[in-house]
């Protein structure tokens, strides 16, 4: 059964639920350059990023198949937008949610985690995020109660992608695309979505963003870096078997820059990885030549950034 099929236990978040998916597609016509590229607006999401969708599919998944009970608690580990989703969903639907963030995430996304009624718990991760994966499998196992979206390793990730963000870009788009291109934090939307759009074009290439100080699928040692959501440290399980025909490095710099040239040139309030994003995707533009059709993702909105370099 797939989500939009599905109708909650509590009606209340049948509205919020409606509201996720069928995001916009923009053209940003560059004039200095003279490319235009194609951005999916993710950050139209009610929660403001593309992880609404994550949510909505696991959580509809779990309660379908009755993995969610009426005392369970949603836990999950996460740099920031999932625990927002999930938050807004596992309070719509009637659900306890614990969200583990890093100490470095920004305060913006513990004060939004917070709003929404879930509990926060922060942890020294010292640059691995395998630690809080770690704690909320410990958690756990010593208490039933506890419901694991496991978005780092669950297929459902790449599947929604594959079902409904891929197949809405091709139906948005109506020439051949010619190239796509997003940064990986689970790996599961540039899995799912490469994965419809080669299926329907098998000449369009499928990159993968990657910080220039954390170029992982480069060989390359992950280091520190500005954009947030993308290159926790590790190649993620989902990402493997992605139709990937290689990958653009953009440096935190390039990032900060483009995202800021989003908001003062296009008015688009997003995050960095959305920079980046698009970043990366004006270079394989270039490369591919000025009437080339190439789509990124706007992944999220910048008010989760106030307190940040961004805004500095």
């Amino acid at each position: 059964m797939s989500p939009t099929e599905y109708a909650p236990k509590r009606k209340r978040a049948a509205a919020i639920l409606s509201l996720i998916g069928n995001t916009r597609m923009i053209p940003l016509h560059f004039e200095k350059e003279g490319i235009t590229v194609y951005a999916k607006c993710e950050f139209l999401n009610p929660s403001g990023s593309i992880k609404d969708r994550l949510a909505k599919t696991v959580l509809v998944d779990a309660e379908s198949r009755g993995l969610l009970q009426d005392d369970s608690i949603i836990l999950e580990c996460t740099s920031g937008n999932t625990g927002i989703a999930l938050s807004m969903l596992g309070t719509a639907m009637g659900y306890r949610v614990t969200i583990l963030m890093s100490e470095g995430a920004s305060q913006e996304r513990r004060m939004l985690i917070r709003q929404l009624g879930a509990e926060l718990i922060l942890f020294e991760s010292e640059g691995r995020y395998q630690t809080g994966i770690n704690m909320s499998q410990e958690m756990a196992a010593k208490d039933s109660r506890y419901f694991l979206p496991k978005q780092f390793e669950n297929t459902l990730n790449v599947e929604d992608h594959l079902h409904t963000t891929g197949q809405e870009i091709i139906q948005q788009i109506p020439t051949a695309i010619d190239g796509f291109v997003t940064g990986y934090g689970t790996g599961g939307t540039l899995a799912g979505v490469g994965t419809a759009i080669k299926n329907h074009y098998p000449n369009a290439r499928i990159m993968a963003m990657e910080p220039a100080e954390a170029a992982l699928l480069a060989g390359e040692m992950p280091c520190c870096h500005c954009i947030e959501g993308v290159a926790d440290g590790f190649i993620p399980k989902l990402l493997q078997g992605a139709p990937l025909d290689g990958g653009i490095k953009v440096s935190s710099s390039e990032a900060m820059a483009m995202t800021k040239r989003l908001q003062k040139e296009f008015g688009f309030l997003v995050g960095t990885s959305s920079g980046a994003n698009v970043s990366a995707a004006l270079k394989l533009a270039q490369e591919l030549g000025p009437n080339s059709v190439v789509v990124t993702l706007l992944c999220d909105r910048a008010e989760r950034y106030f307190s940040t370099s961004l805004f500095k």
